[in-house]
């Protein structure tokens, strides 16, 4: 799967978004280095092949359905999690979602929702995690670790993404609070701040002129590989992040220079 690997061995992670994308592969970087793997998407009908191509290769998954902007379904998840594998102590919040319209055509309906996904289902899905951490002793065993998801976006301007950019400028600052109000529990809070990847939220766009122009203005003319998270993911995930908490890791091939 990549080069750079971390024992997760004995690990236990929950990934939000997992049915395609960064989530996907974000599950199976870290069910190749041992973690046991919850893939967790409001889609269950699509995490069932990704959970069988993890164990094909030998790993231990398994797929819940979670909407994260809904504190039920966030709590049912972690249930489901907890019967299968254990307490989770490795958190990955990667869901999140666009509105593909000018700001002056957004509507409060679509903004709201935004909202909800992409900052309120973060904070529930490390909230939940943290109180279970908690519980389970992570202030004696500092084994606790959260990555949020955010995006060269939240501090790089670009036409056409306001409300999506200050979702994301939320979480990074989000994230940086909570890494402080944990940081005597042993949870360690991170993010990572992917560059552009063609995902199935941009496809579309970047197969039109305009997409292909934006590529084209980036210094190394590409979009970045989702395998290029791959070391900042395990090393946040791991062990050898002890003494990181509240940093963000920009990932981005130079594109926010």
């Amino acid at each position: 799967m990549t080069d750079f690997g971390p024992d997760l061995t004995g690990r236990v992670a929950l990934v939000t978004g997992a049915s395609s994308g960064l989530g996907a592969r974000f599950a199976q970087t870290l069910a190749a280095a041992g973690a046991k793997v919850v893939l967790a998407a409001r889609r269950a009908d699509r995490l069932a092949s990704q959970c069988a191509a993890i164990e094909a290769e030998g790993g231990a998954a398994i797929a819940v359905e979670m909407d994260v902007a809904d504190e039920a379904s966030t709590i049912a998840a972690y249930d489901a999690a907890e019967a299968a594998f254990g307490t989770v102590d490795t958190i990955v919040a990667n869901a999140g979602m666009n509105i593909e319209a000018a700001a002056v055509d957004v509507s409060v309906a679509d903004f709201d929702r935004l909202m909800a996904v992409n900052v309120r289902g973060p904070f529930l899905t490390a909230r939940e995690g943290a109180r279970r951490l908690i519980a389970a002793g992570s202030r004696e065993r500092q084994h606790g670790r959260i990555v949020l998801i955010t995006s060269i976006t939240a501090f790089k301007v670009d036409v056409g993404l306001a409300p999506y950019s200050a979702t994301k400028a939320g979480v990074a600052q989000m994230g940086k609070v909570l890494a402080r109000d944990w940081i005597r529990q042993g949870i360690n809070v991170n993010m990572i701040a992917p560059g552009y990847i063609r995902t199935e939220i941009n496809q579309e766009w970047f197969d039109t002129p305009q997409g292909a122009a934006q590529i084209a203005r980036f210094h190394r003319r590409r979009l970045l590989e989702a395998s290029d998270l791959d070391a900042a993911l395990l090393f946040l995930c791991s062990d050898s992040a002890r003494g990181v908490t509240g940093t963000s890791i920009t990932v981005d091939d130079g594109q926010s220079l």
